[in-house]
This record gives C-alpha cells, sequence and structure tokens, in this order.
C-alpha cells in the first residue's frame, strides 16, 4: 500500500478483537477481568441457592437486586473516577448528607418533593465540583481532597441532627426506594430501584461509547497523551467526579426508602464502591476496566455477603473479606491487563505518549473498554 506521500506502507492486518467467531470472542471477553465478574455472579448466584433454594424464586431475586440497587449505583459512579485515575472517598458522606437533608426538608408535604431533589442534585453536582477543581487544578491528590471532604461533610451532618436520627419524609418520596410496579408476570412487584438501575446503567454503557467516554479512558491511561492529543484533562475529571457525586445521590435518594433518615446511612458506602469496582476488573490507577462490569462487582460483593449470612458467619467478618478482595482482585487484575499488552510474538507494545485515543472516534479500537482485554490497540505492524 501506498501512503499520502507516495511511500510503501505495511497493509493492515486484522484487529485482534475481531478475529474469530462471535463464540470465541464471547469465550475471550470471559475470560478477562472485566468478563470474569460475570462468571463470579453466576457462581455465587448458585451457591446462595444452593444454601437457601427459595432465594432462586423471581420476586425474590428481583427484590434482592433491588436491596443491591445503591451500591450498584455508587459502584457505576466510583467507575468513572477510578478509571480516569483518581478516587472519590467522600461518597459515604454525600449520602448521609443527602438523606438527612430529604428527612428534613420534605417532611409530610408532597409538594416539596420535586424542589428538595432538585436541591439535591444541584448539591451533589457541587460537591463533584469542588472535588475535581481541588484535584485538578489545584493539584491536591483525589485521595486527600475527597478524605477531606468526607470529614467536613459527616461533621456537619453530625452537628446537624446530634448523631441521631432527624426528619420524616413524606411515604410518596420513600415509595421510590421501596415502592415499584404492581401485576407485573412472574412476580409481585417490579422495584422502582430496579428500573432505575437498569436506566443508568444503559446510560452510562452508552456514556463510555461515546467521545467522552473515549477520551476518559484515554485520560486514565495516560493524561499527558491525552492532553497533547487536545483533551482538556481538568474538565474530564471534573466531570468524572461530578458522575460520582450524581450517582452517591442517586442512591441516598433511594436508601431514604430502604433504610430511613439517619446520619449513619452510607457509612463505609465509599469503600464497599471501591471494592466492587476492583471486583470488575477495573484497575486502579485508571486507563481500564468496563462500567458494567463495575456494577456486576456491587451485585457479586453483596451475593458474597448473603451467602456469608446464610452461612451463619458472623457479619463482623465483613470487612476482612473487603479488604482481601481489594487485594487479591488489584493484584490480579494488574497481572492480566499487562499480560494483554504482549504482542503474539511475545515481546510489549511501547506505549506512544505523543498520541492518544482521538477523542472523536468513539471506534472499539481507540477506546479499551470496548474489546475484550488482552488484546492491544491499534493496527500491527510487522
Amino acid at each position: 500500500m501506498l501512503d499520502q506521500t507516495g511511500r510503501q506502507t505495511p497493509s493492515r492486518r486484522p484487529l485482534p478483537a475481531h478475529e474469530g467467531s462471535a463464540a470465541q470472542r464471547f469465550l475471550t471477553g470471559l475470560a478477562t477481568p472485566g468478563g470474569a465478574v460475570f462468571v463470579l455472579v453466576l457462581v455465587l448466584l448458585l451457591a446462595v441457592v444452593a444454601s437457601n433454594p427459595t432465594f432462586g424464586e423471581p420476586d425474590r431475586l428481583v427484590r434482592f437486586l433491588a436491596r443491591s440497587t445503591p451500591i450498584a449505583l455508587i459502584a457505576i459512579g466510583q467507575y468513572f473516577v477510578i478509571v480516569s485515575g483518581e478516587f472519590d472517598l467522600s461518597m459515604g458522606s454525600v449520602i448521609a448528607a443527602q438523606v438527612v437533608m430529604a428527612g428534613n426538608l420534605i417532611g409530610q408535604d408532597d409538594s416539596r418533593i420535586l424542589p428538595v431533589m432538585a436541591l439535591m442534585v444541584v448539591i451533589g453536582a457541587l460537591v463533584g465540583i469542588v472535588n475535581g477543581l481541588a484535584t485538578t487544578l489545584l493539584g491536591v491528590p483525589s485521595f486527600i481532597v475527597t478524605l477531606g471532604t468526607m470529614l467536613a461533610l459527616s461533621g456537619l451532618v453530625f452537628y446537624l441532627t446530634g448523631g441521631a436520627a432527624t426528619g420524616n419524609p413524606t411515604d410518596t418520596f420513600r415509595e421510590i426506594g421501596r415502592g415499584g410496579l404492581e401485576g407485573v408476570p412472574g412476580i409481585e412487584l417490579l422495584p422502582y430501584p430496579l428500573l432505575i438501575l437498569v436506566a443508568v446503567s444503559v446510560a452510562a454503557w452508552w456514556l463510555m461509547r461515546r467521545p467522552y467516554g473515549v477520551t476518559l479512558v484515554a485520560t486514565g491511561d495516560n493524561p499527558s497523551a491525552a492532553e497533547v492529543s487536545g483533551a482538556r484533562v481538568w474538565w474530564v475529571k471534573t466531570r468524572a467526579f461530578v458522575l460520582s457525586s450524581l450517582s452517591a445521590t442517586l442512591a441516598g435518594i433511594i436508601l431514604v426508602g430502604q433504610a430511613g433518615v439517619h446520619p449513619s446511612v452510607g457509612r463505609g458506602y465509599e469503600f464497599i464502591a471501591i471494592t466492587a469496582v476492583v471486583l470488575g476488573g477495573v484497575v486502579l490507577g485508571g486507563g481500564r476496566g468496563w462500567v458494567l462490569s463495575a456494577a456486576a462487582g456491587a451485585i457479586a460483593l453483596d451475593l458474597l455477603f448473603t451467602l456469608l449470612n446464610f452461612r451463619d458467619i458472623p457479619a463482623t467478618w465483613r470487612d476482612t473479606v473487603q479488604g482481601v478482595i481489594i487485594i487479591l482482585a488489584v493484584a490480579l487484575a494488574g497481572r492480566a491487563w499487562r499480560g494483554g499488552l504482549r504482542l503474539p510474538t511475545g515481546r510489549r507494545r511501547t506505549p506512544t505518549p505523543s498520541r492518544a485515543p482521538d477523542a472523536d472516534d468513539p471506534t472499539p479500537a481507540a477506546h479499551p473498554t470496548h474489546r475484550p482485554p488482552g488484546h492491544h490497540q491499534g493496527e500491527m505492524r510487522p
């Protein structure tokens, strides 16, 4: 082949991600960290059903997924931050602040529901903007910034409530977290939280296939290359923090119906979110991972806790289990992704810092999350 200058160039070879049959590509995807979590969900589900056969009934499965929705939502939000190369430790405190706000501002007046929900969204977005700008423009590590936000919000909530449950929002508002569509064939109730989770998952999947998603992953993989390619790294990461805080806000709205109004609601959720994300095969440090795998990691984590409960293992072991999962998942996912950068000849692909994926090209070749990990990007040259 001749290029535009008339020089001979090597012919293109098919991308490995598009080689083989659909079944082969499917199996290859399951063998990756992002795909393996779906296998883990199935294995854990079978184990839970074996421990308690009634758990496999459709209505109980649906109720379980509805109960797991807040964890899955914050895992999706945490995914955006982690895949950009940062952390968000403020999610649990954002949830607590939003829960207390809803409980005390709405009261028994249905006419306040929409204005207060709008206020909650605005405050969630502001928290994300503050976290993002402090991290990107001020140069403070996101771990420190969001830790400070977590402590500030926790202290404010404790000051306003005295550490006790306050407020009782109207049942109309609480129906968002505990109500649903009745008369659905096969199940007694189709919960609203499950419908919200499906909608958010589809929206997140769509967003990661858009130019912003491509740029977000490129930024997490190599911020310098992304900036050279024209991406505004500070704004890309700030929007990731906003998405994280908004997901915590949505989880808080649901938890008002599921858990009530108490300042302890949401405590520890930031660590649950990180555990779920790394269990889903997302690499800490950014640039690798699938958003739906993060949500699947949250479901797998909740299934694991359910299995421990059915096996009469004390709940005090949960923190220990989470710690072990984080260590093992990070180690295994990192090794698997590094192995995915090997060429067929055994040579590693050398990154090119001067060129990042085109933010306006949402093709699978430009997006690490659009192909089974284990295959390198771009065309291969001899």
